[in-house]
């Protein structure tokens, strides 16, 4: 304990610039050992608030901690969590692709059409992005290959698509920034509601563009129209999950409930549903049950980790350091947003977005706030970035979860390839976003 107090008299002489390029340092190392983000931020809080402070600097850790596992808002998250869950081990998404049929069916490239809109509902149902990604992998990318679409269309629309969970709510990525900058998640859920479609939309022009001005891309819809008795039983996969969105997202919308009691609504509906559709088992439920643990433990953990190391960051004087260089780089706020964004996109191809969003919004926010920004809009925009960082190498996780599913010979660099199309209508979502903040703050 007297080398470390040793060293924290060290660390203090350092100054906050030195201390803030030796505490970076120090999570950059460690990181590169493999050990998880949630230990290694532990660690270095825990050396630095004793290296800076003193041994009785501790408990302000565990305060810190505790405020942040200790929110209300924070129990929708393994709601959520639980209803992707079982939604993964039934039959609904199935169906719900074949009943998207009445969508797409009569357009060129109809079926990458409903494979977007099947994201859509999917991502309004659960807010989780890599259970979605594997559902569609499963389900979409066999049939897209089998009819004959090309390859690396039908990989980058189920990875984008599933992906779109990040900015449909009940986005999880959402209720996290609520509570990391003290936000309305109601708010942030109505704001994000456009843009979510907005980007969908932009899948879609871009599916409809391939296909019709290169034959090559998608095969030529099916000549023969379904009759009424053949659409019938297509329309019976579409009334559980619209039931079931429609229950979650008007009782939040409506002001019925809030997102915590909506959550719980939704896995009702879920379980509900699959007691309907006779999929329904105790054991399917014990299993969804510990994937949402050991789901939710990683965010709990990056979370504590996370908080506590910017509890002690903060003490140092480290948030209003960072946050004087970031505004002393231009007068304009454009400038300053755009630089912020670059910083989150370089972090999201190295980093989990939990980690990301509990780093460094609690620096970003007061920021955007003193430029005369909505917080609101800003958080919209940060899980538009947070999207991006999914498709990106080389630690894009869509690209991982496409690639537990798919067949042999589709590698994992053909994969990033097929995603670059979709990365850039991310990234042109993200700046129309920023020239029109009204498509969120309607």
């Amino acid at each position: 304990m007297l080398d470390l107090l040793d060293l924290g008299l060290n660390l203090k002489a350092l100054g906050i610039e030195y201390g803030t390029v030796v505490l970076f340092a120090l999570l950059v190392v460690l990181l590169l050992t493999g050990m998880p983000l949630a230990l290694v931020t532990l660690l270095v809080a825990l050396v630095f608030a004793i290296g800076w402070f003193g041994p009785n600097a501790v408990p302000l850790i565990t305060s810190r901690v505790y405020s942040f596992v200790s929110s209300f808002v924070f129990v929708s998250v393994p709601m959520f969590v639980l209803m992707a869950a079982i939604l993964d081990r039934s039959g609904i998404a199935r169906d719900l692709f074949d009943a998207m049929k009445l969508v797409g069916g009569r357009l060129r490239g109809g079926v990458a059409v409903q494979t977007v809109f099947v994201a859509v509902i999917l991502a309004a149902m659960s807010g989780i992005i890599g259970g979605e990604i594997v559902l569609l992998g499963l389900v979409a990318l066999p049939q897209m290959l089998r009819l004959g679409y090309d390859r690396r269309l039908a990989i980058g629309v189920v990875c984008a698509g599933g992906s779109l969970g990040t900015m449909v709510p009940p986005s999880i990525v959402l209720i996290i920034y609520g509570l990391t900058a003290n936000v309305s998640v109601g708010e942030l859920f109505t704001a994000a509601f456009v843009p979510g479609f907005m980007l969908a939309g932009l899948y879609i022009g871009y599916i409809l563009f391939r296909s019709y001005t290169d034959p090559t891309v998608a095969p030529p819809p099916p000549e023969d129209r379904p009759s009424f008795s053949e659409m019938l039983p297509l329309l019976k996969g579409l009334i559980l999950p619209v039931l079931v969105v429609s229950v979650v997202l008007g009782s939040i919308y409506g002001g019925i409930a809030s997102v915590t009691e909506a959550s719980a609504i939704g896995v009702a509906g879920v379980i509900v549903s699959t007691i309907l559709r006779r999929e329904f088992s105790f054991s399917m439920l014990l299993d969804a049950a510990m994937h949402t643990l050991a789901t939710v433990g990683m965010i709990m953990w990056i979370g504590i980790g996370a908080s506590a190391l910017v509890g002690v960051y903060n003490l140092m004087g480290g948030i209003r350091f960072i946050s004087s260089l970031i505004t002393g780089v231009s007068d304009s706020p454009t400038v300053i947003i755009l630089l912020m964004m670059v910083i989150l996109f370089v972090l999201g191809m190295f980093l989990d977005w939990v980690g990301i969003a509990l780093l460094t919004m609690p620096i970003f926010v007061p920021i955007v706030i003193s430029l005369g920004y909505d917080p609101v809009w800003f958080g919209v925009l940060f899980a538009m970035n947070m999207q991006v960082s999914f498709l990106t190498p080389p630690f894009g996780p869509a690209a991982f979860y496409l690639k537990s599913v798919t067949p042999p010979e589709i590698s994992l660099g053909e994969i990033f390839r097929s995603l670059v199309p979709f990365i850039c209508l991310q990234v042109l979502a993200v700046a129309i976003l920023i020239l029109f903040p009204g498509i969120a703050v309607y």
